[in-house]
């Protein structure tokens, strides 16, 4: 019996191995998540270098998925490596933030017109709630809350267009213009914006749409971090 006990472990032995991965990656995906919200309000501030160590203290967990998180994000050039020292937090110019606002339009502002075309007004009123998120966001003057609500008008903007890669490809531009730091008046009234466009949208004007997105993504042009 003892034989047969000793025999049988092995095949109970290896499970608890994935239960790991899992938990090591959701701990990853969790300090990514946080750096990126102290990125975008600031608690990381552009210049600065942090170490693996000293953010892994900050967040309670150790070093390794601090380090993980923030190959990801020097990889979306939100931070740079700093050899032995750690990563410093990359400061996005005017002429950077022009250009990722020029990129979003060519890619976002195409589709958008000619969803205007096709997408019936009920399909459009269903992303209300999401607009209207924005504009609680906005009001909240939570940068990060704003982000998330921002990216997920937007997201669902595209997403009627049936492209998944366009959608990632532009989330993720989205998201490096958003590492700026936005006053809250200026996150109002893009706030604003998603419901002056979501209205024509929803009536069909697709001559105010035009008009709508050319100033959406203009003003982005010329404002930090606009959506």
């Amino acid at each position: 019996m003892r034989g047969e006990h000793t025999h049988s472990e092995p095949a109970v032995g290896p499970a608890p191995a994935p239960r790991a991965v899992v938990q090591r990656s959701s701990v990853r995906g969790q300090v990514l998540a946080a750096l990126r919200t102290a990125l975008v309000t600031g608690d990381l501030r552009p210049g600065e270098v942090y170490s693996a160590p000293a953010l892994g203290e900050r967040f309670g967990v150790s070093a390794t998925p601090v380090r993980e998180a923030m190959q990801q994000l020097a990889l979306e050039g939100a931070v740079e490596v700093v050899p032995n020292r750690g990563f410093r937090v990359v400061e996005r110019g005017a002429r950077e933030l022009a250009e990722l606002a020029e990129v979003r339009a060519l890619l976002e502002v195409p589709v958008i017109l000619r969803l205007a075309h096709s997408v019936p007004a009920e399909q459009w009123a269903a992303l209300r709630p999401l607009a209207e998120a924005t504009v609680r966001a906005a009001s909240s003057g939570c940068r990060a809350t704003y982000a998330d609500a921002d990216r997920a008008f937007h997201g669902a903007v595209l997403g009627l267009g049936g492209n998944e890669q366009l959608v990632g490809v532009a989330g993720e531009l989205h998201r490096r213009a958003q590492g700026a730091v936005v006053g809250g008046a200026s996150l109002v009234a893009d706030a604003h914006e998603h419901m002056a466009l979501l209205d024509a949208l929803v009536a069909g004007d697709v001559d105010v749409v035009r008009v709508l997105v050319g100033e959406h993504f203009g003003g982005g042009a010329g404002s930090e971090g606009r959506g």
